[in-house]
């Protein structure tokens, strides 16, 4: 599907009066930065996501949390849709303008209101980059947890909305394991807390609910997470393969034998080469896939924990085991993994990056079945994974100049996260849905589960006005895409039998 054309949703939506709505906000909100003109919105026409782009029909910059309510309460009471966006570095299409939509912009609410290093809490607004809360809380050698490889850039708020990962999230946990407490606004334009800065707070988790719920059910104003210390140790071990499926088998071992490292990364050749050249992190180029495990602790456990793991490696096949000498090696190990994604963009025009997650025995099938869709559909691939956990990101290389290439690259990537279901896991582990996946949806899930998930987003938004037509698709539209006799556990992709 080219969801650049998506008659779905343009269909849908209700042709807005731009003028009038325009006026409203001007004599409601005089102080409220309003972007009208063509060549203003054209900026905010796509996510990290850039091969989908779409026109908002205003942006809209808040400074202050009376300005959004009224907002809100402007576009509720017109009937016009919202959609909020961060620091616009999402890959899935979740932020994505609409043509007749409004596009809320948090990104000026980016204060860190409070780090309380006894309760090692950090209480932030949502447009606060990742890596700045560590920042802030580095002087009380404390840090937070989640790491997305674009960290520089992400703000926290679009953190919670995609239930955002990193490499690190193996021992230490998703966004949602790591927030305490929510902030948000209604459509209506109405204050909820959910959670608390306690360990458990009483009635329905709600706080859980809206971790991944893709801006949704409602628009998140601040944000209370967690501060862990700082690990005494941490040391890496690099590790070569002569074939991904040992890699993939090496990560089950690991795992089988009750290690839990601090983050267990794997990439390919392709990926290695590529961020080899533009990083210089060490990495064995003529390698076909290398393990990158982050072992974090005190000293003695670490210790132990390297030569077990080195031990597990060799047992898998690895041609050769490094472990980083001092910490800027460590680093420039890390550096090489995280540089990944912009390392493969200067290799091709384009590329297209799947997120889906399997369950780690299955790793070097799924590595077997990728490689040979790659022939398939003629595009080469490049494997990055958050392998400890079986969150995969094949980055499908393309060129959307050349005729066919784009709907070559998404059919791929489809087959890609059809295939994650068909072994057992889910189309998506950090990235969210979206419009990129959209289709996807009716493969995991049948109708009443679907229609479970319409009702919980009628609970909290009955005119459908936050981020429409993103992450759960209507039953026509699967209907369309031939899978909503999914029941009972059975697939609608029995070629996928082959695999």
């Amino acid at each position: 599907m080219n969801i650049l054309h998506d008659e779905h949703l343009d269909g849908a939506l209700p042709q807005v009066d731009k003028p009038a709505l325009l006026q409203t906000l001007r004599s409601e909100l005089p102080d409220l930065e309003i972007l009208a003109d063509d060549e203003d919105l054209k900026p905010y026409e796509c996510d990290g996501l850039s091969a989908y782009r779409t026109t908002p029909l205003l942006v809209v910059l808040p400074q202050h949390l009376e300005q959004v309510k009224a907002i809100l309460s402007i576009c509720h009471q017109r009937g016009v849709p919202v959609v909020a966006r961060g620091a616009g570095t999402g890959l899935s299409g979740g932020a994505l303008p609409l043509a007749q939509g409004v596009l809320l912009v948090m990104a000026r609410f980016n204060k860190i209101l409070e780090i309380d290093p006894v309760a090692r809490t950090a209480r932030v607004q949502p447009g606060v980059r990742n890596l700045a809360i560590s920042q802030a809380a580095a002087p009380y050698n404390l840090y937070y947890a989640p790491d997305p490889s674009s960290q520089i850039a992400c703000s926290i708020g679009g953190n919670v909305a995609e239930n955002a990962g990193g490499v690190h999230c193996l021992k230490y946990g998703l966004t949602v394991h790591n927030v305490l407490k929510l902030e948000v606004l209604t459509v209506e334009g109405e204050c909820l807390t959910l959670g608390a800065e306690s360990l458990d707070a009483p009635g329905f988790d709600l706080l859980a609910l809206f971790n991944g719920s893709e801006g949704m059910l409602g628009v998140i104003t601040e944000v209370t997470v967690k501060l862990l210390p700082r690990p005494q140790v941490a040391k890496v071990l690099l590790a070569s393969f002569d074939a991904v499926e040992k890699a993939g088998a090496a990560v089950a071992r690991i795992i089988g034998a009750g290690i839990i490292p601090g983050g267990l990364e794997m990439m390919d050749n392709l990926a290695i080469r590529a961020a080899e050249e533009f990083i210089h992190a060490g990495y064995p180029v003529e390698a076909q896939a290398i393990l990158l495990c982050e072992l974090d602790g005190v000293e003695a456990d670490v210790h132990d924990d390297c030569q077990r793991v080195r031990d597990l490696l060799e047992q898998a096949g690895a041609s050769e085991v490094r472990q980083a000498r001092d910490d800027a090696e460590r680093v420039r190990f890390w550096a090489g993994r995280k540089n990944a994604f912009p390392a493969v963009g200067r290799i091709s025009a384009d590329y297209y990056c799947m997120d889906g997650t399997i369950p780690r025995r299955e790793l070097p099938r799924v590595l077997h079945a990728i490689a040979g869709l790659s022939g398939k559909y003629n595009l080469r691939v490049a494997n990055v994974f958050h392998a400890g956990d079986g969150n995969m990101h094949p980055l499908i290389l393309f060129d959307a100049n050349q005729p066919g290439e784009l709907e070559r690259a998404e059919a791929f990537g489809g087959e890609i996260l059809e295939l994650c279901v068909k072994v057992g896991g889910s189309i998506t582990g950090e990235h969210g849905v979206g419009r990129e996946k959209i289709n996807q949806m009716c493969a995991q899930f049948n109708s009443d589960e679907l229609t479970l998930f319409h009702a919980v987003k009628a609970a909290f938004d009955p005119k459908g006005l936050l981020n429409p037509g993103k992450n759960i698709p209507t039953l026509h539209r699967c209907a369309e895409f031939g899978a909503l006799h999914v029941h009972a556990g059975q697939l609608p992709f029995p070629e996928l039998e082959r695999f």
